[in-house]
């Protein structure tokens, strides 16, 4: 094997030593026993001519090679397994008689309700259109699914969702809104600005995950939108959400346009190495709304 080629098992072994930060528990999670497990390592060292991994008394931490190749490792693994997992939703569609080519797409449950309605049915109009799967995922999750080919496209809103590394063309940009329980006081205004509803009390501003991480405050973390919308309707928080949302919204909940809150923008975003022909007439027809 040449000095700068990986093998994806070699990847796969330090991955999962460099986020356990534990031989043993990196061996457990890889069903393996531990003494192969850190020859592998070793070896892997041997050959890159690099230190990876600093291990002590207190356990194991990574060098700076090893946070790059902690970095550039997940990258290559979700690669690997998004071809795998691309190439047989190609393959179900090859032969005579046999199905539709098939898109998976990601959209944030119950987000960009109207614009995905519109979508789904200009395509379906097309002579040529493929079978669409959407897949509804939780917060901030398009862009690993796009990442690990779990979906071949998906819908992302600016500035929440990351869209390095990817294709993207801009579908729509809208305002924010306030999400109050009916009965709070604020719940009457017409308009509020982002301070006048970052600074209430009685009820504190929910938390969203980024990168798997909840910002620091007083207010509950979100998981999920149905979380949300029980929490603001037991008067226990309050959201910023795009307009659009409001097409979930229950009757205990009350919709404020914000005068001050950023736009958010909708993305169609998908792969940039992406050649897929149903793919490029789904972009071609969600660019035409």
């Amino acid at each position: 094997m040449a000095v700068d080629a990986l093998e994806t098992r070699e990847l796969r072994y330090f991955v999962a030593v460099a986020e356990e930060l534990h031989f043993g528990r990196a061996a457990e999670r890889l069903g393996m026993a531990q003494p192969p497990l850190s020859r592998a390592i070793q070896q892997l060292e041997r050959r890159l001519g690099v230190s990876l991994l600093v291990r002590n008394r207190r356990g194991v931490c990574l060098t700076g090679a090893g946070e790059v190749l902690l970095h550039e490792g997940r990258a290559a693994l979700d690669a690997a397994t998004a071809a795998a997992r691309r190439t047989r939703r190609a393959g179900a569609a090859d032969g005579p008689g046999g199905p539709r080519n098939r898109l998976v797409l990601a959209v944030k449950a119950a987000g960009s309700h109207e614009l995905l309605q519109k979508l789904l049915h200009a395509y379906a109009a097309e002579p040529d259109a493929a079978e669409i799967e959407v897949l509804p995922c939780g917060i901030c999750e398009q862009e690993e699914l796009l990442r690990n080919g779990r979906a071949d496209v998906a819908l992302m809103h600016a500035p929440f969702n990351s869209l390095a590394g990817f294709d993207s063309e801009e579908l729509l940009t809208e305002g924010q809104i306030a999400v109050l329980p009916a009965g709070h006081p604020l719940a009457a205004r017409r308009t509020l600005s982002l301070a006048e509803v970052s600074d209430v009390p009685d009820l504190p501003l929910a938390r969203w995950p980024r990168h798997g991480i909840f910002p620091p405050g007083p207010g509950p973390e979100i998981r999920d939108q149905t979380q949300l919308a029980q929490l603001i309707a037991l008067g226990r928080t309050v959201a910023i959400i795009p307009d659009s949302a409001r097409a979930w919204l229950w009757a205990e909940h009350t919709a404020v346009p914000l005068t001050d809150a950023p736009p958010v923008v909708t993305h169609i975003a998908w792969p940039a190495h992406s050649r897929s022909l149903a793919l490029a007439g789904l972009i071609r027809t969600a660019t035409q709304l």
